[in-house]
């Protein structure tokens, strides 16, 4: 590929001006009165031939920007993991970009919005994240290529995103020629979180602290009623006077040894998530429940039999069962549920042992897209790692090499191509980070690790 000069396409950057062609009036509008660019020290991650530019966009949503000297005229852009709840953070969008330093250090240029309202809201996540594309192109001209990156939640919000943006420009240009989906939480909302009511209900047959008995109840769907005063801090404390979590296996009593295995054998979790999980599974309920669905609920458990206690009868004879409301499943569905429609290549590279999201779900976006008549475009890469938010840097750029090589020349990829071109990788740019593709793998169906329901 041509190597695009820095410095000539940096000098636009005091000035924002016009956008691409938009998909709509309103984004377009967002986009024009967005505040210009403007540089910043990188983090110490980056090399000193990278210049980093941050800003704010219309609607709030915080954004950093890195462009290498020389630019390999590729554009990175990212869609981040969480969500976050809360206000939008700058810091935590430069995080990000020292995590995924890779791609700068690599040559390819790489943005990132913060997202202007934090929880789970993937349309407009994915509507910042396209709005941050038209920043670019104006400040920086339009790249050669841009490949839209999704990393954990961000892989469902890149997913929606290349469904939602899709339509080519006048010189025939789509916005994304290709999506990187990273560690995904695939699937949809509708799927992907029904292991956390599950948690939830086991939790409380099991330890029975959140809520306490001298606490408000609640239906456990809620996360949590509004208004309450619960910390993640706290809840983390309550899960380890229950279990012992915090302390090492030999200060547990017997009682929080039994308990605590008895949640990881009946949810399929490993332990260093179980907190995670558990507060996902409260106050991004709660941001689901009462910010998006006006207090419905979208989460059932009806019929679900759980298994791998040392009574299962008794088990089941006391979790709570809940009903979803259909509407309620349909808006959420409507936000956060991919329909892989993707008119462009699509590569998944995903550890086999991820603690976070569940390497099952990947054989829910193959059902998803596959349905969708566009299984030719999805290539689904597996490594035996054990990590959630970062791999191995030359299994990155060995993916992103790969995706590049299917746009540009029609080569679609093998897991096994994949993995050839990431020991290339790993010889020439970043020896000791290491390739563990593993091409044979199949995940098995997301149902075999989460139980179906009906909702």
């Amino acid at each position: 590929m041509r190597r695009i000069g820095g410095a000539a396409l940096l000098a636009a950057a005091g000035a924002l001006a016009g956008c691409a062609a938009p998909t709509g009036a309103d984004l377009a509008a967002n986009t024009a009165s967005g505040a210009a660019p403007a540089e910043r020290p990188c983090p110490a991650a980056l090399g000193a031939e990278t210049r980093c530019f941050a800003g704010i966009d219309a609607l709030g949503a915080l954004y950093w920007i890195a462009v290498p000297s020389p630019w390999n005229g590729v554009l990175v852009l990212h869609a981040h993991g969480g969500p976050e709840l809360g206000a939008p953070s700058s810091e935590r969008t430069a995080r990000d970009l020292a995590r995924w330093s890779v791609w700068p250090r690599a040559g390819y240029a790489w943005a990132a919005s913060s997202f202007h309202q934090g929880g789970v809201a993937v349309h407009a996540a994915a509507e910042d994240t396209e709005r941050l594309r038209r920043i670019f192109v104006a400040a920086f001209g339009a790249p050669q290529r841009t490949i839209l990156h999704g990393q954990s939640w961000g892989a469902g919000v890149a997913a929606v995103g290349a469904e939602m943006f899709s339509a080519k420009d006048a010189s025939g240009h789509p916005p994304y020629d290709a999506v990187l989906l990273t560690s995904g939480v695939l699937g949809g909302g509708t799927r992907a979180y029904d292991f956390r009511l599950d948690l939830r209900v086991v939790y409380d047959v099991v330890c029975g602290n959140h809520p306490r008995a001298d606490e408000p109840q609640y239906p456990l769907w809620q996360g949590l009623p509004p208004g309450t005063r619960l910390t993640a801090a706290a809840l983390a404390a309550r899960v380890d006077e229950c279990t012992g979590i915090a302390s090492p296996v030999a200060q547990r009593s017997l009682e929080q040894r039994a308990r605590l295995k008895m949640l990881l054998d009946v949810i399929h979790i490993p332990e260093r998530t179980l907190v995670s999980h558990l507060q996902w599974g409260t106050f991004h309920f709660q941001d689901i429940v009462f910010t998006r669905l006006a207090g419905r609920n979208p989460f059932a458990n009806e019929g679900v039999r759980y298994a791998g206690s040392a009574d299962d009868a008794a088990l089941n004879a006391r979790v709570q069962r809940y009903r979803a409301d259909p509407p309620a499943v349909a808006a959420f569905a409507a936000d956060t549920d991919p329909t892989g429609k993707i008119p462009v290549p699509i590569l998944t590279l995903h550890a086999i042992d991820d603690p976070t999201a569940f390497v099952e779900l990947e054989s829910a976006y193959r059902e998803i897209v596959d349905r969708a008549g566009a299984g030719d475009r999805l290539v689904q890469v597996f490594t035996d790692e054990h990590e959630h938010s970062y791999l191995a840097d030359a299994e990155y750029l060995g993916a992103m090499d790969a995706l590049l090589g299917w746009v540009e020349r029609g080569e679609k990829p093998t897991p096994a191509s994949v993995g050839a071109q990431c020991a290339r990788v790993d010889a020439r740019f970043h020896p000791e980070s290491g390739c563990r593709v593993v091409p044979g793998y199949r995940p098995a169906p997301l149902a075999e690790r989460v139980p179906a329901r009906a909702k």
